[in-house]
């Protein structure tokens, strides 16, 4: 199927690594030009390295904290002047931050929440003005269904899911779609479920046992969703958050 993404101008946070890597390669592989930030600039330069030769599309990373309001801000429009418009943001960037602290409470806030909505607030006119704008940000089974992981990290990932329902309802006369995407629990080497199966291995044997598939997702498979809900195949989808984990969660969606 072809996504229509030949050429399409894509924000994408927090590139580098896990989901964030997967979205930026899967854009890339569909022809869009993409411009993707993190913190860390030698993992930008590996990324683009890594993504040169794949693809009829191009990435390039700019190293951003997206938990610094005026910083963030500033990319979006200047990327957004680099690449002459933007056709879909994704907000992918969370801080993973699960233990119930204050200091957790405070950087969930800003780096999960407050960077979604800084960076849908911050590209809404270059996606206006596209004709076919489409917002997709990350939430997570755990802001669906209770788990370990509820507390500051969880209740971001539910409130993600409730602002853009919101944003949809808001932008559909605009011309703009938003939609979330939901990942089950996503296994690949250094990220949070490597960590946890060196660290809490009983914690990982319980949660592996929990998926029917009898295993954990990949990345490129939650990256898939992501492109396809940003593409204009997906030209009538707004305001659904689309579940992906293998029957991991049982409850119904109405």
């Amino acid at each position: 199927m072809d996504l229509q993404l030949s050429g399409a101008r894509v924000l994408v946070t927090g590139g580098t690594r896990g989901i964030g890597r997967a979205i930026v390669e899967a854009f890339v592989d569909e022809g869009a030009v993409v411009e993707f930030c993190a913190r860390d600039a030698g993992e930008i330069e590996a990324t683009e390295k890594a993504v040169a030769d794949r693809g009829s599309g191009r990435a390039t990373g700019v190293q951003v904290d997206v938990a610094d309001g005026p910083s963030l801000i500033s990319w979006v429009e200047a990327a957004a002047g680099r690449l002459g418009g933007l056709d879909a943001v994704v907000a992918n960037v969370s801080a993973l931050a699960v233990p119930d602290t204050e200091e957790n409470w405070q950087l969930s806030f800003e780096v999960d929440l407050m960077h979604t909505v800084r960076l849908a607030k911050a590209s809404l006119p270059y996606l206006e003005a596209s004709g076919r704008g489409s917002i997709v940000a990350l939430s997570s089974v755990t802001g669906r269904e209770a788990d370990f992981a509820s507390g500051p990290y969880g209740t971001m990932k539910t409130a993600i899911v409730g602002y853009i329902g919101g944003l949809a309802f808001q932008l559909a006369g605009r011309g703009v779609r938003a939609n979330t995407v939901s990942p089950g629990n996503t296994f690949f080497t250094g990220g949070i479920w490597d960590g946890i199966k060196q660290g809490d291995p009983d914690l990982y044997a319980d949660s592996l046992a929990l998926n029917p598939t009898g295993r954990m997702g990949l990345p490129e498979e939650m990256a898939k969703a992501v492109v396809f809900l940003s593409s204009p195949v997906s030209s009538f989808t707004s305001g659904t958050n689309l579940v992906i984990d293998g029957a991991l969660t049982r409850g119904i969606q109405l």
